[in-house]
């Protein structure tokens, strides 16, 4: 897997548009390099710009776009609502995959390293890149932001990691590193008071609050204030009011979405404002988000209405939008904010965004692609989506309302199984086209057919596994099928029956497909392995199809 990572750096202006294109033309200008999103704030006067690639690549757009903002934007001028202190405020490096955060903050550390020498600007590490633990923690390097930075930075304990110790008038100071992915989330409160929002961002962020009595700081035995802990770990809060919107906000940091997702911070906050009399009325998200996050959202709020969750994704994101009043300040586009769905390519998902007329007609054309493979992994998917219809509409059953649980469990597993199918429709066409390339590569020289005879063996080899995997998923979903046909609303007893037997032929489709292909693989060890197993998971298809049909019939009674 290739290594990639992705950078968020804030820059301080978001009010001027001309500027912040400057700002990511250079970005774009890295090849190898992607730009996600550009996501300004006019009350905050601040831009978060989203980009990704390889880490080389990455750190070189970061390291342009820095140099440029230093040329452009004046901090000498600059106020906004949020904290700052400099020009790029701050500039994250992300592991996205095929790479480790620890990885990746050397690459910070790389970066951090020539932007101080070469741009001559103080430059402070933090999280992961930072190996000193009291100047790990954002908030503690910016405390005092740009105003303060003057005085700040010839205190010893405040050098810079890099760069001159003397403070930039123009271009301030920056800070570079590395952390895991963080979510920047702001709550919407009915209310225009900055203390009411910020009572309730006290009340929820892990820091919590100075613990007071008399009005007066309670010091511990070394002299430091105690704090009472908030409700949500691995949050930062504030609070403030956005002109723009004329409301108040609690502004968010999630950390560590793992711990405190989205969906749970917006829950809480709506508890802490409703004990003080503040009404939430919707939420916003900054910058790019994880598909898991949405999917998890929408699956936490039907599950509070005792409704099945397992529905599409697409359903799913729709839920999370309208609970968390993602929409409430302006259009909320999934494929513009999903961090998945920017980086998709299309052609990953050429033939399941067609029509379906114009599947059948690109199927039915003289292309040998899409074939027998493909058409496997659909009716695989249209079996299993069949089982999931069952299983939803039986949560629903009047009279049932007490196994809706059960039954969305069954519909989450269906889902994940239909969806794994949907993909696999252009996996097993990209495989075939894959051979079609290495075939066509040239074989004049002693390496050029070696390259040629190794590039045919991997695209085999993928166009094995990509149908074996459609046999194991389509006879995974018959369990579904069953469970439905048997235990499922008894008006949708046909549907379980259709379903196995799209299921089955999946199956044996794909399996044919394995067949073929293992013809062409060298490795014949791996060969009989995989038609071992393969017979195998036939057999047991077709004895589930008859035991599921059996049930069917029976339950028909005619």
């Amino acid at each position: 897997m290739q290594p990639i990572i992705e950078c968020v750096p804030n820059f301080s202006e978001g009010r001027n548009m001309a500027v912040i294109k400057q700002i990511t033309d250079v970005i774009e200008s890295v090849e190898g390099v992607r730009l996600l999103n550009v996501d300004p704030g006019k009350a905050t006067n601040r831009t978060v710009v989203t980009f990704v690639g390889h880490p080389k690549a990455v750190i070189e757009a970061a390291f342009r776009a820095i140099k440029k903002a230093g040329e452009l934007i004046d901090m000498r001028g600059h106020s906004g609502e949020h904290p700052r202190m400099g020009a790029t405020d701050v500039c994250p490096l992300i592991p996205i995959s095929g790479i480790t955060l620890e990885e990746t903050a050397v690459f910070a550390q790389e970066l951090a390293a020539r932007v101080g020498k070469e741009l001559d600007l103080p430059v402070y590490l933090y999280e992961a890149a930072q190996k000193d633990p009291s100047r790990k923690n954002l908030s503690g390097i910016r405390a005092g932001e740009y105003e303060g930075f003057f005085k700040k930075i010839s205190d010893p304990q405040w050098k810079p990691d890099f760069g001159p110790a003397v403070f930039d008038a123009k271009r301030g100071a920056t800070v570079i590193g590395a952390r895991g992915f963080l979510v920047a989330y702001n709550i919407n409160l009915n209310t225009t008071s900055t203390r009411r929002a910020n009572a309730i961002a006290f009340d929820v962020r892990e820091a919590g609050r100075v613990k007071k009595e008399n009005g007066k700081p309670v010091l511990d035995a070394e002299g430091k204030t105690v704090n009472i802990p908030g409700t949500l770990k691995s949050v930062k809060a504030i609070g403030w009011f956005i002109e723009e919107y004329g409301i108040a906000q609690i502004s968010m940091n999630l950390t560590d979405i793992s711990v405190t997702p989205v969906h749970i911070a917006f829950d809480e906050v709506c508890r802490k404002a409703d004990a003080r009399g503040i009404r939430v009325t919707g939420s916003e998200l900054v910058g790019l988000v994880p598909l898991q996050s949405l999917l998890d959202a929408g699956a936490y709020f039907l599950r509070k209405q005792q409704r099945s969750a397992g529905v599409s994704e697409r359903e799913l994101i729709h839920i999370a939008v309208r609970s968390l009043g993602l929409d409430e300040l302006g259009p909320f586009k999934p494929e513009e904010r999903i961090i998945e769905y920017m980086l998709r390519e299309k052609a990953d998902s050429k033939l399941v965004s067609m029509t379906l007329s114009d599947f059948a007609d690109e199927t039915a054309s003289e292309s040998p692609a899409p074939g027998g493979g493909s058409i496997s992994a659909y009716a695989g998917a249209l079996g299993i989506s069949l089982g999931t219809m069952v299983a939803n509409l039986s949560s629903h059953k009047k009279g049932w309302d007490e196994r809706w649980e059960e039954f969305s469990i069954w519909a989450e597993k269906g889902q994940k199984q239909k969806e794994e199918l949907i993909r696999l429709v252009d996996a097993d066409t990209a495989a075939f086209n894959k051979i079609m390339a290495a075939f066509g590569m040239p074989k004049a020289t002693p390496e050029e057919k070696a390259s040629r005879t190794a590039a045919i063996q991997a695209a085999t080899k993928e166009a094995i596994e990509v149908p074996f995997r459609v046999m194991k998923t389509s006879l995974a979903g018959m369990e579904l099928i069953r469970a439905m046909a048997q235990t499922g609303n008894p008006n949708s007893v046909t549907d379980a029956g259709v379903g196995a037997l799209c299921a089955r032929s999946a199956v044996m489709g794909a399996f044919l497909n394995v067949r073929i292909n293992a013809g062409s693989y060298d490795d014949k060890d791996f060969v009989k392995t995989v038609l071992a197993e393969g017979q195998e998971i036939e057999r047991n298809a077709i004895a589930l199809e008859q035991e599921i049909l059996t049930i069917v019939n029976e339950k028909l009674g005619n």
